[in-house]
């Protein structure tokens, strides 16, 4: 069969640092920050990861009946995070860990929904920072609308919405970006591009770059390095100031790599091979920005020992909160169907506590 030429030349993604830790300039997007800063993204990397394989250990323990992996993408998800001002509105999908580190959520409440001892985990208004969503694509539809209302409110903030390059073929995703166009509405789209939606490789979701989907919806597109955290924090500030100024939507794809499993349940090696996933490490984005503040003299030795130990302080609390988490009662589930509650609930809950209570009636006649 023929295969067709489609769309543009290809964009080269936009890069900052390099895979061997130098920086380099771009004529169209900057970041200039202190070496305190530098650091700073490193270490929110390293915790962020440091949380994640401390996730993943226990879930294969039991403590969890799910976990998410973020590997490889904390250039991504640290650098887009810390683009966003405090009155911007986050929406993620289910992977965001190192998003929601940024906006100050507890990462330990980001575990109880996985362990199953509540619906969510926090409150999404206290950090501006919604729910995890594991219907994939739905949330760009709710963020597209969040952002509606805040122009029509007149408020000088924008909406960050992620979602995956599975998620980008689903149509709400695309209903969101004609919204979002048709209304200017002032939303950034970063999908995090780590080119295995589960098992099915983007070549085989899309004929042309996600980026360029953008242009048939009428709003701008760029690629970025999503293993560079400066070009992300870059490029998302600038998405971002483009949104609060009128100027309408954008879409970032952040080209990156899932180094572990699409979750717990998935086994990578199934699809792809090692010679892939040893290319990718290769341009790891911790190892990237570690090499730049050690060749530009920004962090010393005993900075990385203090780091590695706040990693693995990190890590204790984690697994102590996670194994010490009160299970629900099992009538939780009825408690927030309604935020001022329902007559039909409130006639199920009794029903449910009536079944529940028959057995420990049962069991006492036996006795």
């Amino acid at each position: 069969m023929r295969t067709a030429t489609v769309g543009p030349v290809r964009q080269t993604a936009i890069q900052l640092l390099t895979p061997e830790g130098e920086r380099v300039e771009h004529p169209d997007y900057h970041v200039d920050l202190t070496p305190e800063e530098l650091r700073g993204l490193y270490r929110d990397m390293v915790l962020t990861r440091r949380f994640d394989t401390e996730a993943t250990v226990l879930q294969r323990q039991g403590e969890l009946g799910l976990w998410v992996p973020l590997l490889g993408q904390e250039a991504a998800q640290i650098g887009s995070g810390r683009a966003v001002r405090d009155d911007d509105y986050v929406v993620p999908s289910y992977r965001e860990h190192g998003v929601a580190w940024c906006r100050g959520v507890d990462p330990i409440n980001l575990l109880a929904m996985f362990r199953g001892v509540n619906n969510g985990g926090w409150d999404p208004r206290t950090n501006n920072f919604h729910l995890y969503t594991l219907v994939i694509g739905s949330q760009t539809l709710h963020a597209t609308g969040y952002a509606m209302g805040l122009a029509k409110d007149g408020a000088d903030a924008a909406v960050l919405a992620y979602f995956g390059d599975g998620a980008s073929s689903q149509g709400d995703v695309n209903e969101a970006f004609t919204f979002s166009a048709v209304y200017n509405a002032p939303v950034v789209f970063f999908c995090q591009n780590n080119q295995w939606a589960i098992s099915a490789p983007t070549e085989k979701q899309t004929r042309v770059p996600l980026y360029q989907r953008a242009q048939g919806f009428g709003f701008p597109g760029v690629r970025v390095d999503g293993n560079d955290v400066l070009a992300c924090l870059a490029v998302t500030r600038w998405a971002l100031e483009r949104a609060r100024n009128g100027e309408g939507p954008t879409l970032i794809e952040a080209f990156t790599y899932r180094m572990g499993a699409h979750t717990t349940s998935d086994d990578p090696t199934k699809y792809r091979n090692d010679e892939e996933r040893a290319e990718w490490e290769a341009k790891d984005p911790i190892l990237r920005l570690r090499t730049h503040l050690e060749k530009a003299g920004l962090a010393d030795r005993e900075y990385f020992t203090s780091l590695e130990t706040e990693s693995e302080e990190l890590a204790r609390r984690v697994r102590e909160a996670v194994r010490s988490m009160p299970s629900p009662g099992p009538t939780a589930m009825f408690d927030h169907v309604y935020a001022d509650g329902h007559a039909l609930v409130d006639e199920e809950r009794a029903e449910f506590a009536a079944y529940q209570a028959s057995f420990v009636a049962e069991a006492a006649g036996e006795g």
